[in-house]
């Protein structure tokens, strides 16, 4: 039985680790955080994804999936750990690679395999990661051990289908490292698993497919701007648009987040100045809540003073991921301007931080119960799709409304509904 360390038990590291182990695989967990090591020892999962916590709970109790407390010897070293980004310097931080990379280098046998799937810059896998383990371990990449990447495509929300029918990308030192990646996702991958020339352009793809994404919102986003000025409906004109056989326009919303799309593309910039479009289209998915704060400040006058309930500080709907959150950027906004601030999602519990203090004070929100949040508002504002979103009664919210006021930002309400009750609805 082929043995697999994988390196980090966060959103791509658990479910990679619990979909090996129920394909067979002799799965050992390693994460440097006790807690996360003891809930996956339990048999539980600390990420919020359908059918997850089942897998864990199985493969765990049929032994499949173990939880190490040090990194153990193993015939694969799969790392998922993250790349964090430092908005100021626009530049990743790869601390967490490069420890991985000494916890791995300090049990690496010759003939072990250690594949790299976290999002890095070009040139990562064989640059620092790789500089790390030889420096740690004696060994040479290629020579006494396989080396690769093979970077994770998987959409929160839809983990474990992705992990398994999703195809992937292997690149490798040598032939023989691609080789050996390639077999361990055979078992598990039912899409098709295409080499390519080398770890460099594995890492450069997976950035490249972030960054088409985040350019085709920016477009979205900017025909909203623009259908506003002409007193058109951006849905309308985008339906209309995309009647043409090549044209495939996608909707707008109250930016990007998450962790790949708003900081993927600013990895590409790291060891290049051709940068250009791409920028472009991140500063645009980045004003986003400010253009939906003024949109509240339309029908509000000044926000000072003005109570304004935010629903949804997960990035996107029906998941618990609050990473770049477009619900709290705007919460930000908000609060810059004098507003009130509410926030409440089905999803997030506890304490949430918009990231910047308003007027020097805290900057950390307490997430409300819907009533609560919505008690005396003048406006709501719904930034990402979830279900419970859709099925809300309005006539009971804007009941406890002060006034009326909706922004429907990313699609989440039945807005029909809402007008039908009197509410004044905006969408982008």
């Amino acid at each position: 039985m082929t043995s697999v360390c994988v390196h980090g038990l966060g959103y791509i590291g658990l479910p990679t680790a619990a979909v090996l182990a129920d394909a067979g695989y002799e799965v050992v967990g390693y994460d440097v955080d006790e807690a996360v090591r003891e809930i996956v020892r339990g048999g539980d999962s600390h990420v919020e994804e359908p059918e997850l916590a089942d897998l864990v709970a199985e493969v765990r109790e049929s032994g499949a999936l173990t939880v190490a407390s040090e990194v153990p010897v193993a015939d694969y070293h799969l790392v998922c750990v993250p790349t964090p980004f430092d908005a100021e310097t626009r530049e990743a931080d790869l601390r967490y690679v490069r420890a991985a990379a000494e916890g791995v280098g300090e049990v690496l046998r010759a003939g072990d395999a250690v594949v790299l799937e976290s999002t890095v810059p070009p040139g990562t896998t064989t640059g620092e990661f790789c500089e790390t383990l030889a420096a740690t371990s004696g060994l040479d990449s290629g020579a006494d051990f396989s080396l690769a990447h093979c970077p994770e495509t998987v959409l929160p929300g839809d983990m474990l289908a992705e992990l398994r029918a999703n195809d992937r990308l292997v690149g490798g030192v040598d032939d023989a490292s691609a080789e050996a990646a390639r077999a361990l996702y055979d078992p598990v991958v039912e899409g098709e698993i295409s080499v390519v020339p080398d770890p460099t352009t594995a890492e450069f793809a997976k950035l490249i497919q972030n960054t088409y994404r985040d350019v085709n919102v920016a477009l979205a986003n900017e025909v909203a701007k623009l259908a506003d000025d002409y007193g058109v409906s951006s849905r309308a004109v985008i339906e209309a648009a995309n009647d043409h056989p090549r044209v495939d326009l996608l909707r707008p919303g109250p930016g990007v987040g998450g962790h790949c799309l708003p900081v993927d593309p600013w990895f590409l910039g790291r060891d290049s100045d051709s940068l250009d479009l791409a920028a472009r289209a991140r500063e645009i998915n980045d004003g986003m809540p400010s253009y939906v704060a003024d949109r509240v400040a339309r029908h509000l006058g000044s926000l000072d003073g003005r109570k304004v309930a935010v629903l949804g500080v997960a990035y996107k709907g029906n998941v618990d991921d609050t990473r770049g959150s477009p619900g709290l950027a705007l919460a930000d906004e908000l609060r810059s301007r004098g507003a009130d601030v509410t926030v409440q999602d089905p999803h997030v519990t506890g304490t949430v931080d918009d990231g910047v203090a308003a007027d020097g004070g805290d900057p950390a929100l307490e997430l409300e119960s819907l009533v609560g949040a919505t008690r005396g508002a003048d406006a709501l504002v719904a930034t990402a799709a979830h279900e419970e979103y859709g099925a809300l009664a309005p006539g009971i919210v804007t009941d406890r409304m002060a006034d009326e006021v909706v922004v429907d930002a990313c699609d989440a309400l039945d807005r029909e509904r809402w007008r039908g009750v009197g509410a004044t609805v905006e969408t982008l």
